[in-house]
């Protein structure tokens, strides 16, 4: 069995990419921290929009999907699960909750991991929630001519309880020790975490969560205003790639973990430009057609009224509606097609 301990990663030497990547993320976890004492009730108004986000992004990427409408009414409480689909949703919806209002008690050890993946599956008929695999899974592809090909075989059964207990001790003594950067240690784990496989279904989603976990234990709270989740599921191709780059030669700890550690850092590293540039739409001070008129200069090519909506959730539907009117009428903004097809884009 492979054998788990992160203290080499205090002695190797990380190329200019990714020790840049790790100075700017510093220097933007700094700045976002005088954000956080200087609006706090601005930014709360961000929280909502981003969980709600995360939830459909992150199953989204498994194939697991409803509207977006239904999304926002299941993460409100406003209705039922109609599907299995939906069931999976609101189970992933508990479990961000849980993250996000607990994190600081949350431990990182294999019995918490296990309660958080028996939540993700409480409202499921399934009856895999909170229980290790107990048969071998692949990670495979589907072929041109629809043939399945073996990507990746992780651990097996027999191997993983003890693996998991091991990842999460060698973490938690690399974290104490301030030895290795915690931005390099978290998507360590979670790529140890997946080529594990923990789980005979959710371990996609469940690393999302865990890495949503890890960066909030260790200071890094800009998922809590931007979906990470979201940009993972923008660039998801890129993500499987890294996955699969890093998880060579893993079976005999020759892997390089560089590739997915990266892609990890510039998924953060966008999500704190990201906050930054949101931080100038929430001056409460001016009107909805000024605030609407400063997300349209965010957007380049075409956008929709949710996309708008998603920058300024510090303002209504009709707001933006009648916004968007005023930006049209006075040429400032194009309107494009009807009903459900109509979108925008800028005049200048």
């Amino acid at each position: 069995m492979r054998r788990f301990n992160y203290s080499f990663l205090k002695d190797k030497k990380w190329d200019s990419e990714m020790l840049g990547l790790v100075a700017q993320i510093h220097e933007y976890k700094g700045r976002q921290e005088l954000y956080l004492k200087q609006k706090p009730a601005v930014l709360d108004k961000l929280v909502e929009a981003a969980k709600i986000q995360s939830t459909e992004a992150s199953n989204k990427i498994e194939g697991i999907v409803t509207t977006s409408k239904r999304i926002k009414q299941l993460y409100q409480e406003k209705t039922t699960p109609k599907n299995r689909d939906e069931q999976e949703i609101m189970g992933y919806r508990d479990v961000l909750n849980t993250i996000h209002e607990n994190f600081e008690y949350i431990p990182l050890r294999a019995s918490y991991i296990l309660q958080l993946h028996r939540d993700l599956y409480k409202y499921s008929e399934k009856t895999i929630g909170g229980r290790f695999k107990n048969t071998q899974n692949y990670i495979s592809e589907t072929r041109c001519d629809g043939t399945q090909a073996i990507r990746f075989m992780p651990l097996a059964p027999y191997e993983t309880p003890e693996a998991i207990d091991t990842i999460c001790e060698s973490f938690n003594q690399s974290i104490d020790s301030c030895e290795i950067d915690s931005l390099i240690l978290i998507p360590c784990f979670i790529n140890d975490f997946l080529c594990i496989h923990p789980f005979n279904d959710g371990n996609g989603r469940m690393s999302r969560l865990l890495t949503t976990l890890l960066l909030y234990r260790c200071g890094y709270v800009v998922g809590r205003y931007i979906s990470i989740e979201s940009k993972i599921e923008k660039t998801k191709d890129k993500y499987y790639d890294a996955l699969e780059q890093s998880g060579i030669g893993w079976h005999e700890a020759e892997n390089d973990p560089s590739p997915f550690i990266k892609y990890i850092l510039r998924i953060i590293l966008s999500a704190y430009r990201e906050f930054e540039s949101r931080i100038d739409l929430f001056d409460e001070k001016l009107p909805a057609v000024e605030l609407v008129r400063r997300a349209v200069l965010e957007k380049l090519g075409k956008f929709t009224k949710s996309d708008i909506m998603e920058l300024v959730p510090s303002i209504g539907k009709t707001s933006v509606e009648n916004s968007l009117k005023k930006l049209v009428e006075e040429g400032t903004i194009i309107r494009h097609g009807t009903g459900k097809a109509t979108f925008y884009t800028r005049n200048d």
